[in-house]
C-alpha cells in the first residue's frame, strides 16, 4: 500500500460539513464528483445488496430540483397549515449555490432478507466515502436531511419506489477562501468502554 496511516488519520479528521453559503460558486470537475461515486459504491453492504441510488443534480438540473422541492413543500406544508416562506425561498435558493447537489436514496431489499437498518447502515457508509473522496480533493460538502428528504410523494422525482427511503441530499462546491473549518470533537475516552477481562 502506498498510503500511510498518517495520511489516513489526516483525511479523516479534516472532513467537514460545509453548508452551501460557503460555497464560491465554482463548478467542482466532474471527474471528481464521478470519483466520489465510484468510491461510494466500494462502500460495505450487507450480502452485497448495494442499496444507495444516487441521483446528480447540476447546470440547469439544480433549477429543476429547486422548483421542485419548494413546490412539494409548500403544497405538504400549506395542506398541514404550516407553511413557513422562509424555508420555502431556502429550498429554492440553496440547490442553486451549489455546483452539484446528489440526493441519495436506498432500495430496499425486495426479499426483505436484509433488516431496513442495515441498509441504511450500508448508504451511510457510500455517503461518508463520498465526504473522504471530497475533503482529499478540498471539495466541500454537505449532508442535509431537510425539506422534502422524509415527504413520501417526493420517492417518485429521485427514482425510487414507495418501499425505498429517500435520506436527503449531498451539497457538493467548492468552498470559499479560507472557509474550511476547524474540527470540534469531545474526547473518544468519554465514549469507550473496555473489557479486558
Amino acid at each position: 500500500m502506498t498510503i500511510t496511516p498518517e495520511q489516513v488519520n489526516e483525511l479523516i479528521r479534516k472532513r467537514r460539513s460545509i453548508h452551501p453559503p460557503l460555497y464560491s460558486g465554482e463548478t467542482v470537475d466532474q471527474k471528481i464528483v464521478e470519483q466520489m461515486l465510484e468510491n461510494a459504491n466500494w462502500a460495505p453492504t450487507h450480502a452485497l445488496t448495494e442499496p444507495w441510488r444516487f441521483t446528480v443534480f447540476t447546470g440547469e438540473g439544480l433549477q429543476q430540483l429547486a422548483d421542485f422541492q419548494a413546490e412539494l413543500y409548500k403544497k405538504a406544508s400549506s395542506a398541514k397549515g404550516n407553511f413557513d416562506e422562509k424555508k420555502y425561498e431556502k429550498l429554492q435558493g440553496q440547490p442553486l449555490l451549489c455546483s452539484h447537489v446528489i440526493a441519495i436514496g436506498m432500495k430496499c431489499d425486495a426479499r426483505n432478507k436484509i433488516p431496513v437498518i442495515e441498509e441504511v447502515e450500508a448508504t451511510a457508509c457510500a455517503v461518508q466515502n463520498m465526504y473522504l473522496t471530497a475533503t482529499a480533493y478540498g471539495i466541500g460538502c454537505y449532508w442535509g436531511t431537510g425539506g422534502v428528504t422524509y415527504l413520501e410523494e417526493a420517492k417518485s422525482f429521485f427514482g425510487l419506489e414507495e418501499e425505498d427511503k429517500l435520506l436527503g441530499f449531498l451539497y457538493v462546491g467548492m468552498p470559499k477562501e479560507g472557509k474550511w473549518p476547524e474540527g470540534r470533537r469531545g474526547s473518544i475516552a468519554e465514549k469507550v468502554r473496555w473489557v479486558t477481562e
